[in-house]
Order: structure tokens, then C-alpha cells, then sequence
């Protein structure tokens, strides 16, 4: 925001501008010159997330929910919780029972906070002719008719972050800002990311997702309940991605869309657990992962009950 004070033009930008231009060599009197908002300051010196300690984390997040409040005019709760220990997150998914409904998608934009206007969608679902090459997913269907399914001679595959073991994504972050947690779950800091899309062309599942301008939400459909990696009311110029639900998987819960799928074509839960259904599902199934060529190693498993 530029605002001008008589003859001199008084510039104020946010932390992630300045970062951004600096990391560009454009940062040269891009500071503010109004030094009295102090919160302005908290935000613009804030630590990398993984370098905070619980106590200066505990005034981020305060820090961060009193802006959500502000904004919304509701109370919002960003929590910080960590991950489990002797857990791995992986998820299934069975193609020969996806109907292509679409109501995962639309599940998990009430969840995770996605902008409404523009839609940013972090699920995509394909629709594919039996019998026909569908490993190209650049070229695949993905607007057709939901309420027209399932169609016969059709089946779909939906698509979102594979939540890599090796993510290209992080490999590509020049702020550190994308990394993988304990639990294998890829997250993003809002916070310290500059926008430049790195991540984004590094990404061979397109599952990462950017903000082109304020996500847009009314307050009453905001959810309430956050997590400082995952849901939490997000930034113009920032990308996102899913995350498991991280704000319900580590708290002994499934994500939203596993919940909503009507026919339980959705799998979830821990590869470290040799009595989960994921476990079962990679064991006793056809199980394959979208472009292992690649040696990214996902941990979103598909496959097939029956033929398809």
C-alpha cells in the first residue's frame, strides 16, 4: 500500500513483498517508514515457523487470530498441533468405486477456507472413457457434469497433492517456506511464502494452488477451526495446497473429504500400522502411484477393488 504525506510518498508493504523483492535484488527503499505498528513489525521480522520456540509460536498464533477475528468478525482458533509419533499418513484411493460426484471437492473448499471467489479447488477430478489412454492428466477431462454421474462407459480419478516423500516442491522453495513434517504431511508457511511459484512448476501432480488475488469468503462460512500449516485463512499472492486436513488428522480424525465420499472410495490412515485400511488396501489390492518414474515416491496410493 503507498500512501503519500505531502511531498514525500510514504510506502508500506507487508514482510513477504519486501522478501520477495529482496530475493529479486528489488528490495531498495522498500521498507516502511511508519515504525509505530508494532504488530506490522512482529509480522515483518517473524521467525522461520521451525525456528520458533513454543512461546514465540504461542504469540504468533495470537498475533494471527486477532487479525482473523478482525477481519471476519468471528472468532478463529489456529492451533499448532505436532505430529504423532509412530505415525506416517498415506491415503487410498478406489477407482472402481469413485462415482465422480465431485462431493469431496466440495467438502474440503468448507473445511480448508478456499477462496469461493475466485474457486480455488484443491481436488481435481478426471473423467476418463473405458478403454481409452488415461495416464495423460494435462489433457484429461475435468469439467463435465456431476449430476449426470456415474455415466456408463466412464470412470474418474480424482487428483490433489500426492504428499510426496521426496517433494520436488520443497526442493525447489527459495524461502523454505514448503517442507515435509514427521508425519509425512508437505505443509506451507503462509507466512514466509514470496509467491514465486517455484513450487508450483516443480510440482508433476499440478496439486499446488495460487492466490491471484484476497481470497474471497464470507464470514459465516469461514471454519473456525485451524491449524497454523493447513486452513488457516490464507494471503493474496501466497499458494496452497492440501495437507490431509492436518487440523482434523492430528487430532484422531479422517479428512473431510474421506467423510463425504457417499460410497467410501476414500481411504485414510497410518502405513505404519500394520491394522490400518490403508495397509490392507496396499497389501491385498492392484495398487499403483501416479508417475513413480519419477522417484517422488507419493503416499496417495490408487487402486482397483474390481476391473474397471
Amino acid at each position: 500500500m503507498n500512501r503519500i504525506k505531502g511531498n514525500r510518498a510514504e510506502r508500506k508493504i507487508d514482510r513477504r513483498t519486501f522478501i520477495k523483492g529482496a530475493a529479486l535484488g528489488l528490495a531498495a527503499a522498500a521498507l516502511p517508514l511508519n515504525k509505530s505498528d508494532a504488530s506490522f513489525w512482529e509480522a515483518f521480522f517473524q521467525k522461520h515457523f521451525r525456528e520458533m520456540n513454543d512461546e514465540e509460536i504461542k504469540k504468533v498464533l495470537q498475533r494471527l487470530e486477532k487479525e482473523a477475528e478482525q477481519k471476519y468478525k468471528k472468532a478463529v482458533k489456529i492451533g499448532n498441533e505436532k505430529a504423532m509419533p509412530g505415525v506416517l499418513f498415506g491415503y487410498g484411493l478406489d477407482l472402481s468405486r469413485c462415482i465422480g460426484c465431485r462431493r469431496c471437492v466440495y467438502a474440503c473448499v468448507e473445511e480448508n477456507n478456499q477462496s469461493k471467489d475466485p474457486q480455488i479447488h484443491w481436488i481435481t477430478v478426471l473423467r476418463f472413457k473405458k478403454g481409452e489412454k488415461w495416464v495423460d492428466l494435462e489433457e484429461s477431462e475435468k469439467y463435465y457434469n456431476p449430476s449426470l454421474v456415474p455415466e456408463k462407459d466412464y470412470f474418474y480419478m480424482p487428483v490433489q497433492c500426492q504428499q510426496c516423500e521426496n517433494p520436488p516442491c520443497v526442493r525447489s522453495c527459495p524461502t523454505q517456506a514448503t517442507w515435509k513434517e514427521p508425519d509425512g504431511i508437505v505443509v506451507i508457511d503462509y507466512n514466509w511464502c514470496i509467491g514465486c511459484r517455484y513450487c508450483m512448476a516443480a510440482c508433476p501432480y499440478g496439486a499446488r494452488r495460487f492466490n491471484w488475488s484476497a481470497p474471497n469468503r464470507k464470514p459465516e462460512e469461514i471454519n473456525p477451526k485451524t491449524h497454523y500449516l493447513g486452513n488457516r485463512p490464507r494471503y493474496k499472492g501466497v499458494v496452497e495446497k492440501c495437507t490431509f486436513c492436518i487440523q482434523r488428522t492430528r487430532n484422531g480424525r479422517y479428512p473431510a473429504c474421506v467423510e463425504a465420499c457417499p460410497v467410501g472410495a476414500r481411504k485414510f490412515g497410518n502405513l505404519l500400522d500394520p491394522n490400518s485400511e490403508i495397509r490392507y488396501a496396499i497389501e491385498n489390492k492392484r495398487v499403483f502411484r501416479l508417475k513413480e518414474d519419477l522417484n517422488t515416491s507419493p503416499k496417495f496410493y490408487y487402486f482397483f477393488a474390481y476391473g474397471v
